[in-house]
């Protein structure tokens, strides 16, 4: 009898633990209380740091590529109602409108892959360049969405700036001094086969390994 009571007692108050308020963090409180937490242990800084590149380069390029493809298909074709046409500022059409609206959400995957050779992660670098290329293939040669019709070039365009960007960057944001970065020739065959002049010649004319 005792046992059973001090069982229900157990779930009762597992039941009233209030929520982990670390759980419950925005991202912005998550980075002030991780600084302020190895601020104060600094023997944790290592650790952190290890766990760090591990999530970064947790992403395989192929989920990455369905990120992409699925950002840049949700975008609702009202929103270049609202973005073109007479403005304030004059006047957008629909084309310009497109392009913006593009970019703007294609921004951070390209920026993820930019953040990612100035900390050095090479293979983590290497799996965005891949998956961002790969998504944007997707929406330019499958069923395109209706937005993408105002910015028709907007993909391959998108896809050779980053592959450029990529092949030449070093650390720092500074020119690469070494041969450029290349696209591995067998992800380049069978994933982007129709690109693959346009990634050679933004590779900076070198073939493809």
């Amino acid at each position: 009898m005792a046992q059973r009571r001090k069982s229900r007692t157990t779930k009762q108050s597992r039941r009233h633990r209030p929520a982990s308020v670390l759980h419950r963090l925005a991202a912005e409180e998550a980075r002030d209380v991780l600084g302020k937490l190895l601020a104060s242990h600094p023997h944790l800084v290592s650790e952190a740091e290890d766990h760090a590149r591990t999530r970064l380069g947790a992403l395989g390029f192929p989920s990455i590529a369905v990120e992409v493809e699925r950002a840049v298909r949700a975008l609702d074709i009202d929103e270049l109602g609202r973005r073109s046409g007479r403005h304030a500022g004059g006047y957008v059409g629909p084309p310009e409108a497109a392009w913006e609206i593009l970019e703007e959400v294609t921004a951070p995957f390209l920026e993820d892959v930019v953040r990612k050779v100035d900390l050095g992660l090479e293979d983590a670098a290497l799996a965005a360049c891949q998956g961002v290329v790969l998504g944007l293939y997707r929406v330019d040669h499958g069923k395109a969405p209706e937005l993408l019709g105002w910015a028709s070039d907007f993909a391959a365009e998108a896809a050779g700036d980053l592959v450029e960007s990529w092949a030449h960057r070093g650390q720092g944001g500074k020119k690469r001094k070494t041969p450029a970065r290349v696209l591995p020739k067998a992800f380049v065959e069978r994933h982007v086969p129709a690109w693959s002049g346009m990634i050679g010649r933004c590779q900076g004319g070198g073939r493809s390994r």
